[in-house]
This record gives structure tokens, sequence and C-alpha cells, in this order.
């Protein structure tokens, strides 16, 4: 049965985008059929990958008028995209019994179908991001290596384990990725170091170079390989991929 992997961080501008389409794409690159889902009412990840409008989107599933219905960006790679819709959902469904389970029930049929299936969330703590981390196994940290990055850090380890006390019992934090990394700059080897402390051996071992292929890639509406597979960023993300699918690995063995 496959896992669902939720990309979390309530600050902008961290690499969550990037990291949920390119983690996807580097573990297609080692097999894995990948689901990923367009969480964000921003709809970056649709727009960085250049799929046009659908009929159906993620949020006609959230308001249960429509099943899911994913487009293939490429054989293995499959998204649910968003749409600006998705930012009224809470407060549609603020009333509705059982709100924080809605993507539970919409992708448990799809576990079946998928190695993998990466929820990009919205950058905020509300009932969207709730019901990601309720239907999921492992919550993964992109974490800019600036100081800014780290304000913020204990509200996410708080809100998650509210969220496994409460709504989820199964869910644990996967992994910190260190991204926008320079191996040049004190500070950001400061931050790093800073991030191990608080997470220790959470912290994924490969760290995201700053690569400004990453940046052209949304821009050519590719993901890291199919733009320059020969980067440091996919580089990168293959090596954190194969990172992530080993602990997935592990913790099913426990």
């Amino acid at each position: 049965m496959g896992k669902i992997i939720s990309l979390l961080n309530h600050k902008g501008g961290v690499g969550k985008t990037t990291s949920t389409i390119n983690i996807g794409a580097g573990m297609v690159e080692l097999g894995k059929k990948v689901l990923l889902v367009d969480l964000d009412p921003q709809a970056n990840l649709t727009l960085s990958l250049g799929i046009p409008r659908q009929p159906i989107t993620i949020y006609e599933a959230i308001r249960g008028e429509a099943e899911l219905d994913p487009y293939t960006v490429k054989p293995g790679l499959d998204v649910v995209i968003s749409t600006l819709d998705l930012s009224s959902a809470e407060m549609e469904l603020i009333n509705e019994a059982g709100r924080e389970y809605i993507l539970r029930e919409i992708f448990d049929p799809f576990r079946e179908d998928y190695d993998f299936i990466l929820i990009d969330c919205p950058p905020s703590l509300g009932l969207l991001t709730l019901n990601a981390l309720t239907t999921s196994d492992f919550v993964l940290i992109p974490l800019q290596t600036e100081f800014l990055a780290l304000q913020g850090l204990a509200k996410i380890k708080q809100v998650i384990q509210k969220v496994r006390l409460r709504l989820n019992k199964g869910l644990d934090i996967g992994g910190v990725i260190a991204t926008m990394y320079d191996a040049r700059k004190v500070l950001n080897r400061d931050v790093v170091e800073t991030i191990k402390k608080y997470f220790g051996p959470l912290v994924f071992e490969t760290y995201i170079r700053d690569n400004v292929a990453l940046a052209e890639a949304p821009a050519q509406r590719k993901d890291i390989f199919a733009y320059n597979r020969n980067s440091p960023g996919a580089k990168d993300y293959l090596s954190l991929a194969q990172e992530i699918i080993s602990r997935s690995n592990k913790a099913a063995e426990r």
C-alpha cells in the first residue's frame, strides 16, 4: 500500500513546491509510481508543471462534486491539480461533519495505485493542512538554510504532535530537508547545525544546494530531471528521493 507524505512549512519561499515536484520526479526515476497533490490555492505546483486547467481539481473532490481524476504529466508521475477556488474551501467546510477527514476519504482508494502520494500543503496551518496531516503517514519539512526560516519550527512540531495525539496516531515526522544550501556561506552552515540540534537524525543527509536550474525548470514547465538531469539540483533531489524511500522502507519494517 502506498505511503502518503505531506510537505509542510507555514513559511513561504522555503522550496516546498520545488521539493514536492522534484522528490516525486526523483522517485519516478527510481522506478516508483507517484501521485503529486497540489493542495495550495495558489496552484504553484500545477503552474510549475504547465498543466492546463482541468474540469476536475482537488476543489471539486473536496466538495464531493466529483471523484479525483489525476492528470498524467509523464509515465509514473500523476498530478491532482489545484485552483484558486480552493481558497474558499476552508470556509465552506467549517460546518461539515468529519471535516478533518475529508482528504483521507478521498485518497484512501488511491493508495493501491501509487507507491507514494506527495501532498504540497498550503503555507498555513488551517483546515486544508490539517486534512493533509490527518491522511498522511509522514511529514517532510523543507527548511531554507537562512535565519528567518528557523522561526516557527516549534509551532510546526507542536501542530504535528497535536494531530498525532487527536486525529492520526500513525503520523510521524519523516525528515527535515535543508534547501537553498550554499556550503560557502557561514550562515547556511550554522543554520544546518541548529536544525540538527533541534531535529537530530531527522535531518536528511542530502542538502538541496542553491542551484539556478531549480529556478529555471518551473519557467520551462518541467521538473528538474526533464529540464537538466545533469544539474546539481537533479543530483541532489535524486539522492534525497533515495533517502526518503529508504526511510519509508525501514519504517514499514518496524
